[in-house]
C-alpha cells in the first residue's frame, strides 16, 4: 500500500525565480503538494537561461540548473502587465494554500497581490516574501543576488588567504541557505494554520539567514571587540588542518589532526619519516607555530598518491580525510549512488535525465521528485481549465488576447 505524501492536499502558487524560492517550494511539490509555477515568456526565470544545458545547446527548456529546482511542477505562463492575467493570477491565489514570491518590495502591491491585499479574500493564506533583505528598512530596496547578498553579509572577509583579496563563496551561496530557511517556515506557517485555522505573511531576509552561517564571528566582535581573520584552509585547533596536492592533475585531500595521538598515528601511516621526530611538530601548539613548514612536509607525501589512495589509508588509520571530489567524482560517488541521491526523471523535451534527491530520508512519509521540470507554459491548458474551472472557449479567448503568452 502506497504511504500518504506529507503535503498532499497543499496547493502552492510559486510566483518565484531563481533559487530560494523555486528551491523550497520544491520541497513542498516532492512531499505531495500541487505546485504552479507562475512564468512570463517577457520576464522569464534566469535559471531558464543559464547553464549547464543539456547536450550544451541552450534553450528556455534546457537548462539543468533551472530543471533541477522545479521538478515537479505545472508551468502557467501570463502576461502579468494586462489586467486579465492579473486577474487569473488572484483565481490562483483564491485556490492556493501557499503563495511565494520574489520579487523586490512594492511588485506584488503594485499587481494586488500583496498580502494586505489577498488576505481580505482568503483569511487563511500563507505568503512568503524572499529578498535579499528583507520588507522593511532603509535597504529594502537593494538589487542584488546571491553573491551580493554573501559580500553583504560578511562572508568576503572570512574566506581566501590573509594576504589575499577578499573571496565570496561559489555561485550564490545565500540562495541555498534561504531555500532552506523559507521551506522551514513554510512548514512552521502550515503547522500553525492547522491547528488554529490562520495564515501568515512570512518575511524572508536572505542576508539575515546567512549570517546566522557566521554568528561565531559575530559574537566574537561583539564580546571582543576582534574582527573574523583569514584563516585560508586553517583552522585554530588542528594542524595539521587543509588541501593537499595529490597524485593527478588538479587532484587533492582534505586532512585534520585535532589530537598528538591522532597526529602519531598519521606519522605512522606515512612512514615515520625522519622530520616527523623533529620536536617542533611534538604538540598541537608546536604544529601551529610551524604550520607552513608542516604542510610542505605532508604535501610532499600526498603528492605520490592518487587522493582515494590517501583518503583511504587514513580513514582506516583513524584520521579524518576526504577527497576534494570535482563534479565526475560526485557523479559516479558510490555512497551517492547507493542512498539514489540522483534520480532519473523524464522532460518533455529533454527526455530522461538526473535531477538531485534530499539529503534527508523519511520513513514513515517518503518523498523525493516525481515529475520532470515543466517547459515554459506547458500546463497553462490544464492549470486554466481543470484547476481553476475555466471553459475551454475562455482559455482560447486568453490565448489568442496574449494573456497567456
Amino acid at each position: 500500500m502506497e504511504r500518504a505524501s506529507i503535503f498532499e492536499d497543499i496547493k502552492v502558487a510559486d510566483f518565484s525565480t531563481s533559487v530560494v524560492g523555486p528551491a523550497a517550494a520544491r520541497v513542498l511539490a516532492d512531499y505531495g503538494a500541487t505546485v504552479v509555477k507562475v512564468e512570463s515568456q517577457t520576464h522569464v526565470d534566469a535559471l531558464r537561461v543559464t547553464a549547464p544545458y543539456m547536450d550544451k545547446q541552450p534553450g528556455l527548456n534546457r537548462s539543468g540548473f533551472f530543471n533541477n529546482y522545479n521538478a515537479g511542477k505545472y508551468s502557467l505562463c501570463l502576461n502579468l502587465r494586462m489586467p486579465q492575467a492579473l486577474q487569473i493570477a488572484r483565481r490562483l491565489v483564491q485556490w492556493a494554500d501557499v503563495v511565494i514570491e520574489t520579487f523586490r518590495p512594492g511588485i506584488m502591491k503594485r499587481w494586488g497581490l500583496d498580502y494586505e491585499t489577498l488576505v481580505k479574500v482568503k483569511p487563511d493564506i500563507i505568503m512568503v516574501s524572499s529578498t535579499m533583505l528583507g520588507q522593511s528598512g532603509p535597504h529594502r530596496a537593494f538589487r542584488g543576488f546571491g553573491q551580493h547578498s554573501a559580500a553583504i553579509a560578511g562572508w568576503g572577509t572570512t574566506l581566501a588567504y590573509p594576504d589575499d583579496d577578499a573571496v565570496v563563496p561559489f555561485s550564490a551561496y545565500t540562495d541555498y541557505i534561504g531555500a532552506r530557511y523559507t521551506a522551514i517556515a513554510i512548514i512552521a506557517a502550515l503547522e500553525y494554520r492547522r491547528r488554529t485555522g490562520k495564515g501568515q505573511y512570512i518575511d524572508n531576509s536572505q542576508v539575515e539567514g546567512s549570517i546566522d552561517f557566521l554568528a561565531q564571528g559575530v559574537l566574537d566582535y561583539s564580546a571582543n571587540r576582534q574582527l573574523p581573520q583569514r584563516l585560508e584552509n586553517r583552522d585554530p585547533y588542528f594542524a595539521p588542518h587543509g588541501a593537499y596536492r595529490c597524485q593527478g592533475e588538479d587532484r587533492w585531500c582534505v586532512i585534520a589532526v585535532a589530537t598528538d595521538e591522532e597526529w602519531d598515528r598519521l606519522c605512522s601511516i606515512i612512514g615515520n619519516p625522519p622530520w616527523t621526530a623533529d620536536p617542533k611538530f611534538k604538540t598541537l601548539s608546536d604544529r601551529k607555530k610551524n604550520e607552513d613548514e608542516l604542510d610542505r612536509h605532508v604535501q610532499s607525501w600526498t603528492a605520490n598518491h592518487p587522493p582515494e589512495r590517501v583518503v583511504a589509508l587514513l580513514q582506516e588509520g583513524g584520521i579524518a580525510a576526504a577527497l576534494v571530489a570535482n563534479s565526475k567524482d560526485l557523479a559516479q560517488d558510490p555512497q551517492l549512488t547507493h542512498r539514489q541521491h540522483y534520480v532519473d526523471l523524464e522532460h518533455s523535451e529533454l527526455g530522461s535525465h538526473g535531477y538531485e534527491n534530499y539529503a534527508f530520508r523519511l520513513s514513515k512519509t517518503p518523498g523525493g521528485p516525481r515529475r520532470g521540470a515543466p517547459c515554459l507554459g506547458e500546463h497553462s491548458a490544464y492549470v486554466c481549465t481543470e484547476i481553476l474551472g475555466l471553459s475551454d472557449e475562455e482559455f482560447v479567448q486568453l490565448l489568442t488576447e496574449g494573456v497567456l503568452e
